[in-house]
């Protein structure tokens, strides 16, 4: 199985590619981040992330994405405008014909690191340390990208795991 995991912007958007291994893991294929040009109307920035979403999911042909959920910024438009850069993901997901997981930010924590109230810094070391590779997924939104996909690589395990054991 392979995972395009994403951590919705409208700046930055991170995006981590992994392929889950069964007992031994999970591979990293790919990380980075889609940037944006802060001085494009938010539409075209839209367009961007959207775009860019579309080619990696044509590059992996990944079976499902792994979309980090909005959380709830003090500023109530910071939480409008990430909402919108989440549905562009959500559409080339859904348009790809993807299964769709989206995860609140302290479970993908939870889940890599073992506490939802994680730090980055947390995060980015568990990343490493879970995919053996030999240094931090830079910058850091491209780490949580590659959490996000993590994330639902590791519940895809568990998940076979109880259904086996029944």
């Amino acid at each position: 199985m392979i995972v395009l995991g994403i951590d919705p912007g409208t700046a930055v958007t991170g995006y981590g590619v992994v392929r889950a291994r069964g007992a031994s893991g999970a591979v990293l294929l790919e990380c980075g981040v889609i940037r944006t040009r802060a001085s494009e109307p938010l539409a075209a920035r839209l367009a961007d992330i959207y775009e860019g979403v579309r080619e990696l999911i044509a590059r992996h042909q990944p079976q499902t994405i792994a979309v980090e959920d909005v959380f709830y910024a003090r500023n109530v438009r910071t939480t409008v405008v990430l909402g919108h850069a989440r549905g562009v993901v959500l559409l080339a997901g859904q348009q790809a014909g993807l299964r769709i997981e989206e995860y609140p930010p302290a479970d993908i924590k939870k889940t890599v690191t073992g506490s939802g109230a994680a730090t980055k810094e947390q995060v980015q070391y568990m990343v490493t340390k879970l995919l053996r590779l030999k240094s931090v997924p830079e910058p850091a939104d491209a780490a949580d990208g590659v959490a996000a996909a993590l994330a639902c690589v590791l519940r895809a395990d568990v998940t076979r795991l109880l259904e086996a054991a029944r």
